[in-house]
């Protein structure tokens, strides 16, 4: 099922084509109407107007978010504000904020690239849409709303918080696709299960989730948990906010809206391609963005191309689910180490719950990793000799996938924080 079949599956020369032409027009945009990007250009004697090749990318500039704080507001729009019809923001809790604007255009082309994913993971205009995410000045909320709407389905913007009312709301209205962050997704499927609320009995169908990376097992624990389909689906509001890519009901990657989007991955220490298939920084070029268009965007993502075809048709590239961040990465003891391999680990050994922590320090010079993990109520008062039994084993899985030894704590359930936004699975003591 398709949302614009003839974008959705085009042919790759023409595909192609049509990026060049974009990338040739973006790069005027950006040329004449942005003074951070003229500079650039001019620093690097750069003829923009003679790029023939999208080969040519690689002779282009990076933009960081720190280029977005330094700009603040509104240096790097691409139009006068009499043009921009919405305004969106980071929350700037590190750093200034990063500011954002859309035309008119804009909001058309991000509601059509939302309901492209909505529709790729099969919501139709019959489903009931239960919004989750905050609404604000974050893009997530809104930007699945218009895709909601564009799509023709009946959209509740709930937005964030108060979860026994979610649940409410869900039974009452008959939900049939949740929106919201996976850890919030088991959090809400945790309170259903102390309500004793059977989610067979929901018209749940659909799960789509972003905003932070997750892993395999912990789409198998909301599915099983939910009685869902769940999805992933990505986007940043430098970019666009959701829309730039999202699985289809496949489940093997999230095609990217190649048509609107140019994008590399690069090893993010040399910034040179990676080989096909291996890890890199996800760096995006928008093509049709009118009030803020992104020039070789460093995401910080850290992703991998997924390869050959994909059983639904559609054409695009697609990217495997995001991995972890170049500056959320944690290296101990001189290993890169990602959150999700943990987590992988947790969600195949029985007894743990799907919540933890890692907590990293610096002891004598030395890195030290603990991995809090939930476990269920009945270990506590079993024998002291299988919560060892436990540990053992999580600490001998760990360090077989990690490569490195780190310490186990077990907590009782409920014990660690729950997040309705983006979780936290990270306390890096080291900064500190």
């Amino acid at each position: 099922m398709y949302w614009q079949e003839d974008k959705e599956c085009m042919k790759r020369d023409e595909l192609e084509q049509l990026q060049l032409e974009r990338l040739q027009s973006t790069l005027y945009r950006v040329g004449t109407h942005v003074p951070f990007y003229r500079q650039k250009f001019n620093e690097m004697k750069l003829d923009y107007e003679g790029f023939h090749s999208l080969a040519d990318i690689r002779k282009l500039p990076f933009t960081t978010k720190q280029d977005l704080r330094d700009s603040y507001p509104y240096g790097l729009f691409a139009v006068p504000l009499r043009e921009v019809v919405r305004v969106h923001s980071s929350s700037g809790t590190t750093g200034q904020a990063t500011v954002v604007g859309y035309t008119k255009n804009d909001i058309k082309n991000w509601s059509d690239l939302v309901a492209r994913v909505l529709c790729g993971a099969g919501v139709t205009a019959d489903d009931v849409i239960q919004i989750a995410f905050g609404y604000g000045l974050f893009t997530g909320g809104f930007g699945l709303h218009y895709g909601a709407e564009r799509l023709g389905a009946s959209v509740i913007p709930i937005s964030a918080g108060n979860t026994k009312r979610q649940i409410q709301i869900m039974q009452d209205f008959k939900t049939t696709a949740l929106v919201c962050t996976p850890s919030y997704a088991l959090n809400i499927a945790d309170v259903m299960f102390d309500m004793g609320i059977n989610p067979a009995g929901l018209s749940l169908k659909f799960g789509l989730f972003g905003a932070e990376p997750w892993s395999e097992a912990m789409r198998r624990e909301i599915n099983q948990k939910l009685g869902i389909r769940a999805t992933d689906n990505y986007g940043l509001s430098e970019i666009m906010g959701p829309g730039v890519a999202g699985e289809c009901s496949e489940c093997n990657g999230l095609h990217i809206s190649e048509d609107h989007f140019l994008v590399e991955i690069l090893d993010p220490d040399t910034l040179e391609p990676v080989a096909e298939g291996e890890v890199g920084e996800l760096v995006i070029t928008t093509l049709t963005k009118e009030a803020f268009p992104m020039i070789r965007y460093r995401t910080r993502d850290l992703t991998r191309f997924v390869p050959g075809d994909c059983p639904c048709g559609r054409t695009s590239k697609r990217m495997h689910r995001i991995l972890g961040r170049t500056d959320d990465m944690l290296i101990i003891k001189g290993v890169n180490v990602f959150p999700t391999q943990i987590e992988s680990v947790l969600f195949n050994i029985d007894g743990t719950e799907p919540h933890y922590r890692i907590i990293v320090e610096r002891e004598n010079h030395q890195d030290r990793a603990t991995v809090m993990v939930e476990v269920q109520e009945s270990l506590f008062s079993d024998r002291m000799s299988e919560q060892r039994e436990l540990i053992d084993t999580i600490r001998r899985q760990l360090s077989s996938e990690l490569g490195i030894g780190v310490a186990v704590k077990l907590v009782e359930e409920k014990t660690l924080e729950r997040f309705e936004g983006k979780g936290q699975r990270v306390i890096d003591k080291r900064k500190i």
